[in-house]
């Protein structure tokens, strides 16, 4: 059976401007009902997400970690963790399996986060996003979508062009005061340890006399879908740019540390900064592109993390989120060309 007929035995709300919505009939509010309804409708809403990218399930009461994690088992081929994390995610435990779930990125509420591709700068990243809102916020807090293959229609042509034969560089200055710590990405205080593994990932690094690590690697901006072979733009260019900071924290670090010390940039492949106005473009394209998610609570959204970007938008008062990473890909696999 193909994706397209096995998508087809879900009954899909297809609204402009939203995600595809499946309403789920679980049959109760607690986590059991909940993942009895995943596990018999898993391959077809796999096969959603293959065909449209992502699709978001409403009704199925979730309402902690453990009815989350129940969920997400059925739901997913394989789980992973998180390594060089930009931010400190907190890992929770989900039943038998601890930290198979994280707490949503730590971000200023009051700030915009960018789209992007979750770990794009990995070799190794999630092909699945399992993201369950228990609360939403008070005011905002969506979550918004872009479609990776729209997004090479929506930039100029020459510009996709220059990433795509260079590839994008990243360049980070770990430090405790803004940010994930060399210790919370690596998951180790062992230098020796983060060493081996920045040689075994294709990473560049270096100390610094004051103790602080910085790192460059250099990976595929446009890659092939491992799956369909789609050429999807996936990358972490525009949020991880220095001009995405909010501007009184970039002009304090560069004030503190000076340009090289800004906790991320990123670069073209080739060396040659990426400008603010290439930053604008890009976040405009996705923009032009977006489609959102208004949470309600109990909601779970299923990203294809390849074929879409993610963003989340401000918010007022708590909002509470949990995150699995599911299915690595090898960036080896999607034929990109660029891992030097």
């Amino acid at each position: 059976m193909t994706h397209s007929s096995l998508a087809s035995l879900l009954e899909l709300e297809l609204t402009p401007g939203e995600p595809p919505l499946v309403r789920a009939d679980a049959g109760g509010q607690d986590g059991t009902s909940a993942g009895n309804w995943a596990a018999g409708h898993r391959n077809a809403l796999r096969a959603a997400v293959a065909e449209h990218g992502c699709v978001l399930i409403r009704g199925l009461g979730l309402r902690d970690a453990a009815g989350t994690g129940a969920v997400v088992r059925r739901l997913a081929v394989s789980l992973m963790g998180e390594k060089e994390a930009f931010a400190p995610r907190q890992p929770l435990t989900a039943g038998p399996d601890p930290g198979m779930l994280y707490s949503a990125t730590p971000w200023p509420p009051q700030q915009q986060m960018c789209m992007h591709h979750e770990l794009s700068y990995r070799l190794e990243f999630p092909g699945l996003l399992l993201f369950a809102c228990l609360s939403p916020a008070a005011r905002g807090g969506s979550t918004a979508l872009a479609d990776a293959t729209a997004m090479l229609g929506a930039l100029p042509a020459d510009l996709v062009r220059r990433f795509e034969r260079e590839g994008w560089i990243l360049d980070r200055a770990y430090s405790e005061d803004f940010g994930a710590s060399w210790e919370e990405a690596f998951g180790t205080g062992d230098r020796a340890a983060i060493e081996s593994y920045c040689r075994a990932n294709a990473i560049e690094f270096a100390w610094r006399p004051d103790g602080m690590l910085r790192t460059r690697q250099r990976r595929s901006a446009v890659v092939r879908h491992p799956l369909t072979g789609r050429r999807c733009w996936f990358n972490q260019i525009a949020f991880l740019s220095e001009w995405t900071m909010d501007p009184e924290a970039r002009e304090y670090q560069v004030d503190l540390c000076g340009a090289e010390g800004l906790p991320f940039s990123t670069r073209f492949g080739h060396g040659d900064p990426v400008g603010e106005d290439v930053v604008q473009l890009l976040n405009e394209a996705y923009d032009a592109t977006a489609s959102r998610v208004s949470w309600q609570a109990g909601d779970l959204l299923l990203v294809d993390n390849v074929r879409t970007a993610h963003s989340r938008e401000p918010y007022e008062g708590p909002r509470e989120m949990l995150a699995g990473l599911a299915d690595p890909v090898r960036l080896a696999d999607c034929a990109p060309g660029v891992t030097r």
